[in-house]
């Protein structure tokens, strides 16, 4: 099946009720997706992340939603993750939390979206903790990026997402690196076309490699998302070229995938986060992420099967 044939089904077959009503009932489903899902609600994750600390894994809370459709749907979507700030300093389990700049209400107001994400950094601070602005699709990079400029102006506790697929990435983490805003560095996830991103694996690698070779001289507090080996042990290296402490620094992965690499860097001693994603919003996100990227599914099956 082609690329554009498997992205077409994907979207097709994530409108049909019969497959979302059996994703979310199936036992079999249940197994699958809790792999990388969290669960449903704030205590679940909650737990999850008190797992992975006491194995020695750091963690950052992801509340699964995006483009809401009002201001009022933004402010629950704040007081949501107020709360799992609020949850993640009882537990002391020392978890960020990751958010989406259109779950705040970028797409109806920037002014009220900055209000609400500074709102979320100023109480991460006070607890302890910090804001990841993630990155979504590069129509929203601008945006995005100024947005973050703002926070951290304001409260100088946000770290951003630079995509390495896209063209721009080199000159946008240079700027970062200036004004000492911290980045995590992942290779992207969105369809992008050749004008805006690169678009073979090895010019992504690339692009990559150098980026990462950048934060780690330049950057504070960079985190290296990627569960690619040879990537992770490049970063290891360089790392060691440089060197950098390994407190300066930390590897990021997704819940559930490659945990044997995750188990191999925290007993080396190095600093890893795990991205929990968590929410009654797993379906239509986990569905939309497949046909945005047919590569995502190979992914994820081939790195569950693997660990």
């Amino acid at each position: 099946m082609g690329v554009e044939m498997l992205r077409t089904t994907m979207l097709s077959l994530s409108r049909q009720s019969w497959l979302r009503d059996w994703m979310q009932n199936s036992p079999l489903a249940s197994r699958f997706t809790s792999r990388f899902i969290a669960g449903r609600t704030l205590d679940q994750a909650l737990a999850v992340c008190a797992r992975l600390g006491s194995e020695g894994v750091l963690s950052t809370l992801d509340r699964l939603g995006e483009n809401v459709t009002s201001l009022e749907e933004a402010r629950e979507s704040r007081d949501a993750y107020l709360k799992a700030l609020d949850g993640i300093a009882d537990s002391k389990i020392g978890s960020t939390v990751s958010v989406k700049l259109t779950q705040m209400g970028l797409d109806l107001s920037e002014h009220h979206c900055q209000e609400n994400v500074i709102a979320l950094a100023r109480r991460a601070a006070e607890l302890g903790t910090r804001v990841e602005i993630d990155m979504e699709s590069s129509e929203y990079t601008d945006r995005t990026l100024e947005q973050v400029r703002r926070v951290h102006e304001s409260t100088g506790n946000v770290r951003a997402v630079i995509q390495a697929y896209l063209l721009r990435s080199q000159a946008d983490v240079d700027r970062l690196c200036a004004a000492g805003i911290p980045v995590r560095l992942c290779k992207g996830a969105y369809k992008e076309p050749p004008t805006v991103a690169y678009q073979q694996k090895r010019e992504v690698d690339s692009s990559y490699s150098r980026l990462m070779h950048t934060l780690l001289e330049r950057g504070v507090h960079p985190a290296i998302a990627s569960h690619d080996e040879r990537l992770v042990r490049e970063a290891i290296a360089t790392a060691a070229k440089l060197r950098r402490a390994p407190d300066s620094f930390e590897f990021q992965m997704l819940y559930g995938i490659r945990r044997d690499l995750q188990r191999e860097l925290v007993a080396s001693g190095f600093r890893l986060r795990v991205y929990v994603p968590y929410g009654d919003a797993w379906y239509p996100y986990f569905m939309r992420r497949l046909a945005e990227r047919p590569a995502n599914l190979w992914f994820v099956v081939r790195n569950v099967l693997r660990a």
